[in-house]
């Protein structure tokens, strides 16, 4: 009964009027590996060396949403579903202001990924899979998750007790264990210019 009394407004500037502001457009661009694959990392130097090149850009990283708006949901099936619901919504408010929105997630299902995907327009949803060995991960484990895991202190963690589902036609595939953060950062901001995101002077690249 609510939902038949609520309206969207339509303001007077649109997407692409905020595009010609920034000269540049807004996408999501969606980080989903294990974990300590090098989603933050690689996700934070890419908006670094975005915003150097004067690209209005921000990142959503997980732990940090945790700590606000989703600090009421845990780690089952479905609380993973709703946070990432969320982060959907709030990164197409980002995406419809102009802002070249940066996601960081595990998001180990393939189901919502989709679900993420579906939210946004014909290209401007790019799936961005950190693919890193397992074994690998676990060697780096920064935050010591792993090791609990594995001991049983923390339940339903992503490729220990919980599957990770991985992509299977991401528009960038980055090795996260061949390839260096530099690396891994250029591919993707390479792939922004060939598809013309970027509308960036040739002088002004850094």
């Amino acid at each position: 009964m609510m939902e038949r009394n609520i309206k969207p407004y339509k303001g007077k500037i649109d997407k692409k009027e905020r595009w010609q502001l920034n000269n540049h457009k807004s996408v999501l661009i969606w980080f989903t590996g294990l974990p300590g694959s090098g989603k933050s990392t690689i996700s934070h130097e890419l908006e670094y060396l975005l915003f150097k090149n004067k690209i209005r850009t921000y990142v959503l990283d997980g732990d940090n949403i945790r700590r606000g708006l989703c600090k009421d949901l845990g780690f089952s099936a479905e609380d993973r579903r709703e946070n990432l619901r969320r982060v959907g919504e709030v990164a197409k408010l980002f995406v419809d202001a102009g802002i070249l929105t940066i996601a960081s997630f595990a998001s180990p299902y393939i189901s919502d990924r989709k679900m993420i995907r579906e939210m946004f327009g014909n290209e401007e949803f790019i799936e961005v899979y950190l693919k890193c060995d397992i074994s690998i991960c676990e060697k780096r484990d920064p935050k010591g998750l792993y090791k609990k895991a594995r001991n049983g202190i923390i339940k339903n963690f992503t490729g220990v007790s919980d599957p990770y589902e991985a992509p299977e036609k991401p528009e960038i595939l980055l090795e996260t264990d061949k390839l260096t953060v530099e690396q891994s950062v250029k591919s993707v901001f390479d792939f922004l210019q060939e598809k013309q995101i970027l509308t960036l002077n040739s002088e002004n690249v850094i």
